[in-house]
């Protein structure tokens, strides 16, 4: 498998390219800067993207997902929650998601996990033995629920969902905002606050 953590903007997002090595198909997630440099790592690799997943709709995570989506002819997966916030956008192709489904690229299955709390149709997908999070859990910290449509206590429901994962899986946020780009499920159980306890 490819996968690749892109740093994008100027709010310090992560944009992430995952590939399978046979087919070549690829799915970009959360194209919110800098699509031009997104596209350069798909070519660098020669993947064909098929997909964007967001997780969520938020601009910064989102700005670019019509430009992608337009140059790849690729098939845009969000929420079902957030369904209405990218119709704005004149996406051509768009599929809703919700809990547990499953999504494919190549050989490479992708689960979606529901965890409201930024946002109500906030996903996490996870992969092999990585987990791409969004906004709801960064290194060390969590996302905002003080925005519109947060919740801190769907949060903290959220973040249990995610503490019950194995301590092994990686950790790959939306934000560079901790002390390192990526953790792990049990690192964030010792060193996130939001992590400790029930």
């Amino acid at each position: 498998m490819i996968f690749e953590q892109i740093l994008v903007g100027l709010m310090q997002n992560f944009c992430y390219i995952i590939g399978d090595e046979g087919s070549k198909d690829a799915a970009v997630v959360d194209p919110g800067w800098e699509t031009g440099k997104i596209l350069e790592v798909a070519k660098r690799h020669d993947l064909n993207i098929k997909a964007i997943f967001l997780t969520h709709a938020h601009p910064d995570h989102a700005n670019g997902v019509k430009a992608i989506a337009d140059a790849a002819n690729a098939i845009v997966y969000i929420h079902e929650k957030e369904l209405n916030e990218i119709k704005k956008r004149e996406i051509n192709k768009i599929k809703t998601i919700k809990d547990n489904d499953e999504i494919s690229i190549g050989r490479i299955k992708v689960k979606v996990i529901h965890t409201p709390g930024h946002t109500p149709g906030s996903v996490c997908y996870l992969l092999n033995n990585k987990i791409i999070t969004g906004d709801t859990l960064f290194v060390e910290s969590i996302g905002r629920v003080d925005l519109p449509g947060g919740d801190a206590r769907i949060m903290a429901e959220s973040l249990k969902k995610l503490k019950k994962l194995d301590d092994r899986i990686k950790v790959y946020p939306g934000h560079d905002y901790g002390s390192k780009p990526n953790s792990t499920i049990g690192y964030e159980k010792k060193h996130n606050y939001h992590m400790r306890g029930n």
